[in-house]
């Protein structure tokens, strides 16, 4: 483990739980609000989180990069050992059962943050040149994002499949690839996009977005619009906000928590919590700036700040009617355990990276001199 060192303190970004801990004070108060049981488990969840977070923040990570290879291919046989040994639930194939116990895992999950790290080690082995990757290169990185994609999307988990490829080949735009790539690209998708709709889709999957285009929305979209709409400029009382705690909007506490936070806040309560989010991603593509020959923590980075605008755009267009329901929570704010401790272990991540960069830039020096 990393000793302790004053330096700790002043290399620390304070900036990231100045954001994020508003998130999760507001989450409690409305989990509270709604059930106490739940705001219970949301605090078990919480001190998880954290548990994880100082894990990995005091985790020799850059002495120990060799294991990422490793980490990653156990994750994949995770995966892959889903479609044999998984255990059905709602008609989906996506959990394991831990042996001589009644829990299971979700190996999707899991290998969240092992994407990342390997995406993260195979660019910091092979940085890109001035013109961005070409083709063999690109062709190599797309190998490691595309395999766990097909794993995942055959659970079937197609939402968390879509946004490890989104998040993975955003990542790769941004640390640069030869723009003819992307070109070519866009062109096949655009040419494919029927055949894919029409033959690789699932038919709930086309249910979804026949909802999504269909006229009428969803009951759920309907209740959660209500929501929204009652909310008016500064919200409700706890006791007045009568979608949620009548239970006519569905799941409020998790996937439709932003319909909730606007019915007892307001318009208001919902631009400060965007406002929070739009400032950390913001602040996390800033820091390309900073750490611009670090490639390795400019990868972890990125990909976190991908993830966290996914998850909250995908979210709140849902809520709104602007995208088909999925299953997708917003960071730190949604109920659940999953989804909070791999956001946790992120950020211990991204801080154990950014705090202790001096010590690679000491061991660096040296090995100059």
């Amino acid at each position: 483990m990393i000793k302790l060192d004053r330096r700790i303190l002043t290399h620390f970004d304070f900036v990231q739980p100045l954001l994020i801990l508003p998130i999760i004070a507001i989450s409690f108060l409305l989990i509270y609000e709604a059930n106490i049981r739940l705001a219970e488990k949301q605090l078990i969840y919480t001190l998880v989180g954290f548990a994880g977070f100082a894990f990995f923040f005091f985790l020799p990570l850059r002495r120990l990069m060799w294991l990422i290879p490793v980490l990653y291919w156990i994750n994949i046989i995770l995966l892959a050992s889903v479609d044999i040994f998984g255990v059905e639930k709602l008609g989906a194939r996506r959990w394991l059962e831990i042996p001589f116990t009644h829990f299971t895992i979700q190996p999707s999950e899991i290998f969240k943050p092992s994407f990342i790290l390997m995406l993260a080690y195979l660019i910091y082995q092979n940085p890109p040149p001035p013109n961005g990757y070409g083709l063999k290169q690109f062709l190599k990185l797309s190998f490691y994002i595309i395999l766990p994609f097909l794993l995942i999307a055959g659970e079937p988990d197609l939402g968390t499949a879509l946004v490890l490829l989104i998040v993975g080949f955003g990542t790769l735009f941004i640390i640069g690839v030869n723009y003819k790539i992307w070109l070519s690209i866009f062109l096949a998708i655009a040419i494919a996009s029927p055949i894919i709709y029409s033959d690789f889709l699932k038919p709930y999957q086309k249910q979804r977005i026949h909802d999504f285009l269909a006229e009428e929305p969803s009951y759920h979209v309907k209740q959660s619009i209500i929501a929204i709409g009652s909310g008016g400029l500064s919200g409700k009382k706890a006791d007045e906000a009568t979608q949620t705690h009548f239970k006519f909007l569905p799941i409020s506490t998790s996937d439709f928590i932003f319909a909730y936070l606007t019915e007892r806040f307001g318009f208001l309560g919902a631009v400060a919590i965007i406002l929070l989010y739009t400032l950390l991603i913001f602040h996390l593509l800033s820091l390309n700036y900073k750490l611009k020959d670090d490639y390795f923590t400019r990868v972890v980075t990125n990909c976190i700040a991908l993830f966290i605008f996914i998850y909250v755009a995908v979210n709140i267009s849902m809520t709104i009617g602007f995208a088909p329901v999925v299953g997708i929570p917003m960071p730190f704010f949604s109920h659940g355990g999953s989804s909070f401790a791999t956001f946790m272990v992120f950020f211990g991540i991204l801080q154990n990276l950014i705090t202790f960069r001096y010590l690679a830039i000491e061991k660096a020096v040296k090995i100059k001199f």
